[in-house]
């Protein structure tokens, strides 16, 4: 066995990705979702897998969820911080108090909430230490038009994935993020067909197979804890990224 690991999001698009790609390589991987059935039939054939039904910004059902890992397996070596959500489109003067706070509790405070409990674990854990993948976004290098609450969330993870990385050194736990442009997800099918660019245009944009993601997770997971892919970005080779908006 590689280790064990904890996936959030893991009931569709990356998150299921990257949860069968770790039990595929060896890991025993906890299942974290909002929903029953695509958290089974992303376990399905893989008896070292288990489905929890989690919202990760609830900080009691986030607990229950490393409780459950902890009495299944012991301890924790991977935590993939992969669950999150667009939240509302609109220019800032458009977005209401509500669904603000619904995407910073999602993709922000439920980053936090998981990495809490995994570090945690990690550091009491014999033997000790550990990693953690936050899954930030292009977003959390340069923002789309109409994108304020999701693009800040995910400037913040960059702090997150700092601090803990920082916080992680006396436990030998290492924290690092992985920046993704446009996998193919059923999250990311409009975009493959218009996408509102810098200067208002509306274009297509090219995807890339979500399996190169899972990929690039198992290897920032496969590394010893003395080395460490603090920022890792992976992107559709033409999307509209590197250069003027």
């Amino acid at each position: 066995m590689t280790g064990v690991a904890v996936v959030t999001g893991a009931g569709s698009g990356l998150g299921r990705y990257i949860a069968r790609a770790l039990l595929d390589a060896g890991y025993r991987v906890a299942l974290a979702g909002r929903r029953a059935e695509p958290l089974r039939e992303s376990a399905e054939g893989h008896p070292d897998a288990l489905p929890v039904l989690t919202d990760v910004a609830d900080p009691a059902q986030v607990e229950a969820l490393f409780d459950a890992v902890r009495a299944r397996w012991g301890r924790l070596d991977l935590l993939v911080n992969n669950a999150g959500t667009f939240g509302p489109s609109g220019d800032v003067s458009e977005i209401s108090v509500t669904d603000w706070q619904r995407t910073v509790d999602v993709n922000l405070t439920g980053s936090f909430l998981c990495a809490r409990q995994a570090f945690l674990m990690m550091k009491e854990q014999r033997p000790r230490g550990g990693r953690i993948i936050n899954n930030g976004s292009i977003s959390a290098h340069s923002p789309r038009p109409g994108s304020v609450a999701y693009t800040a969330t995910k400037h913040a993870i960059t702090g997150l994935t700092k601090s803990i990385s920082l916080d992680g050194r006396p436990y030998d736990i290492a924290c690092g993020q992985i920046d993704i442009g446009n996998a193919a997800t059923d999250m990311t099918a409009a975009i493959s067909r218009s996408a509102r660019q810098a200067d208002g245009r509306e274009l297509p944009e090219p995807i890339f197979d979500p399996a190169h993601v899972a990929s690039a997770v198992r290897y920032m997971a496969g590394l010893p804890l003395d080395a460490n892919v603090q920022f890792i970005t992976i992107t559709a080779t033409k999307m509209p990224f590197v250069g003027r908006g």
